[in-house]
């Protein structure tokens, strides 16, 4: 079930949206005058969104090129993907 605050809970009870936010990983729905205002969520979770995102357009990607006829064989794409994944924990 969404965690629905009004605005003034952003100031008034700050920490008690964070614990939500941050111990239960939920996101905060935030409205002003009764419609939807803001998202509030721990940073954690919006990465974890946004990485989601990536792999979905990614994996929509593929579909296309598998579609059209365009694959890349699998060891190329192994090194690839070593590749970035050393170039990440290089950072």
């Amino acid at each position: 079930m969404p965690v629905i605050r009004p605005v003034s809970d952003l100031r008034n009870k700050t920490p008690e949206i964070e614990e939500i936010c941050i111990k239960e990983q939920k996101p905060v729905f935030i409205t002003k005058n009764g419609n939807g205002h803001l998202v509030v969520m721990s940073q954690r979770l919006y990465e974890e969104q946004q990485a989601l995102l990536e792999l979905y357009e990614k994996l929509d990607e593929a579909e296309e090129q598998s579609r059209a006829g365009e694959t890349i064989p699998f060891n190329e794409v192994m090194a690839e993907i070593r590749s970035r994944i050393h170039a990440r924990t290089q950072i």
